[in-house]
């Protein structure tokens, strides 16, 4: 997992650039797999989607993209470098290129200033773009921020309101992505942990699924199909053909 603090920023002070970093890890030997953690949409570049999800041997369709508000009177106080209609553009070029492709959005209620008129533009944007996942930040005040100093605070009651409507969003969108991926084959990286005889793993365009537990499946890559989504929103799964290292 590539991570950072503006990580789609490495290199820009000297003569590399993020984009560079993606196509040199793509030729390391002996990492199946990389995931590009939380990176914003005027960083995303159209040639960092492209090579990604058309090219790439080993980085998955899997991006987690900060939107924080889809007004952009909010952005603009939240001194955000992008606007929504840039963010809609960068979630359509990856849609065109992989439909499959999973699509993390974080977002925040209860920033100063914010009018029940502005989280409903944030729930109607949320809503029309084919994203598949939301995390949702609740505001809090922070001392020696530019925001304090903005006044007109959101209630308390209003900021939990407001981030309850958003995980119920994010459940929606969550289940129909999930719904479209039921009957595909898919690789599952699995994990040590194990939780009452159930052990669980992620599919390269991260859906959770679970399977009964086998020690033998820890860190292992697994060729499954997708059969059905459980009563706690993972899916279950058939190992088409169990290969160990």
């Amino acid at each position: 997992m590539l991570t950072g603090v503006n990580i789609g920023d490495f290199g820009q002070e000297g003569e590399e650039n993020f984009f560079q970093l993606v196509k040199a890890l793509d030729q390391l030997k002996g990492i199946d797999r990389f995931r590009i953690s939380s990176i914003e949409p005027n960083l995303l570049s159209d040639e960092i989607i492209d090579f990604t999800l058309t090219q790439s041997h080993h980085f998955v369709p899997h991006f987690h993209i900060p939107l924080q508000s889809g007004s952009n009177r909010l952005l603009k106080a939240m001194r955000r470098k992008y606007m929504r209609e840039l963010y809609a553009e960068r979630v359509a070029k990856i849609k065109s290129l992989r439909p499959d492709c999973c699509i993390g959005v974080d977002v925040i209620v209860g920033f100063p200033g914010e009018t029940d008129e502005e989280f409903m533009e944030t729930i109607h944007f949320l809503k029309d773009i084919d994203v598949s996942y939301l995390h949702v930040f609740t505001y809090s005040e922070r001392a020696n921020t530019t925001a304090v100093k903005l006044g007109d605070a959101v209630p308390n009651d209003v900021r939990k309101q407001r981030s309850k409507q958003l995980h119920i969003l994010s459940e929606k969108k969550k289940r129909a992505f999930y719904e479209q991926q039921i009957g595909t084959i898919r690789t599952v990286l699995f994990e040590a942990e194990e939780d009452e005889g159930i052990m669980y793993g992620f599919t390269e365009n991260y859906v959770k699924v679970k399977v009964p537990f086998d020690k033998a499946l820890v860190n292992s890559m697994q060729t499954v199909k997708l059969l059905e989504i459980d009563r706690d929103g993972v899916m279950k799964v058939e190992l088409i053909e169990k290969t160990l290292a």
